[in-house]
């Protein structure tokens, strides 16, 4: 069967640091880039023809924009190298400053329960905003080391930083981390994504490498935990691996899908250990992946990731496009019962 899958209009012209799905819409699709913009998206089903996709706004920063995220309909946050977090209306197309970062802001994530956004930095705090409030920022959380990635499972904040190190909170009480952890793989964390069900999360890194933890810190729940490597391959006898970029969840059956610079998308069965599916490779790496909140699509963000530096940059290649695949039961578990 040929997969079904299309570009969207009007992408990014400069690389993809995140694709986000609306929580609640399963077509509303936020993406950030280091052009500097935060760009929504209606995403229809062009492969059908039935609807098309078009960009609905488009919001301007200073400098690069690493992170955005979805508060409601017609809301959504962003942030970035210029160190502030923006509030994003999406029926004015207007953006409102709530605060500040004194550095790059690296991620974010919205708790419904708090009303609230979470936001991180390289600058080691993890700061909580309520862009009702006349003061937004509600309180500011130091940590160790720079937060590369922050996810959220309910009430559980897990914070992946330099040096490998992890911290998992419960976000009704942030004063101290519930959990001080190390992360199970030797080289620095790129990517991570909390399950679905709240049991655990999956953690990736620069060198090809996925490990799949679990919260309940008893020797039982500790001793399912594993790493693997994925991302890889042998080219004329020469192992080459590429850096894991991201990692998304499916919203119904627990597996996730991973993304890579080698170009290429898999979905994973982590309870039996087991890839499901390879998609076809993409001509550029792989930065972003996002599932929508129906589990009837995926989004993918593939451009340029500097795992080359400036010479990578150098040679000609397909400008960044973000992908939407329709997905099938490929995302599915194999002893799933609906």
């Amino acid at each position: 069967m040929a997969e079904s899958q299309f570009a969207l209009p009007s992408p990014p012209f400069d690389s993809i640091s995140k694709v986000q799905y609306s929580p609640t819409n399963p077509n509303q699709l936020l993406v950030s880039s280091w052009d500097t913009t935060v760009k929504l998206y209606d995403v229809g089903d062009d492969a059908s023809g039935s609807k098309t996709s078009e960009q609905k706004c488009k919001f301007d920063h200073r400098a690069a924009v690493l992170a955005c995220c979805f508060s409601d309909a017609e809301h959504g946050f962003s942030g970035g190298l210029d160190t502030t977090v923006r509030y994003l209306d999406f029926g004015s197309e207007k953006t409102n400053v709530v605060g500040s970062h004194s550095d790059a802001v690296s991620s974010m994530v919205y708790a419904k329960d708090l009303n609230a956004l979470i936001s991180a930095s390289w600058d080691r705090t993890i700061r909580i905003f309520d862009p009702r409030a006349p003061t937004p920022e509600q309180s500011s959380h130091e940590n160790p080391e720079r937060i590369y990635h922050i996810d959220l499972v309910n009430n559980t904040l897990v914070v992946a930083m330099a040096s490998r190190l992890f911290h998992i909170y419960d976000i009704r009480n942030m004063q101290e981390p519930s959990q001080r952890r190390e992360s199970s793989l030797k080289y620095m964390t790129r990517s991570l994504a909390c399950m679905v069900n709240g049991e655990g999360y999956a953690t990736a890194s620069v060198e090809g490498r996925i490990a799949v933890e679990y919260f309940d810190p008893s020797p039982e729940a500790q001793e399912k935990k594993y790493a693997f490597k994925c991302h890889r391959q042998t080219i004329d006898g020469v192992d080459h691996v590429w850096p894991v970029n991201a990692l998304a969840f499916h919203p119904i059956y627990n597996t996730f899908a991973s993304a890579g610079s080698d170009g290429t998308v898999s979905v994973w069965d982590h309870k039996i250990k087991k890839r499901l599916r390879q998609y076809h490779k993409f001509n550029n790496p792989v930065s972003s992946v996002a599932f929508n909140c129906d589990g009837t699509k995926l989004a993918i963000a593939s451009c340029y990731t500097w795992d080359e530096g400036e010479q990578g940059a150098r040679v000609e290649r397909e400008r960044p496009q973000v992908w939407i695949k329709t997905v099938g039961p490929e995302v599915k578990p194999k002893d799933w019962q609906a």
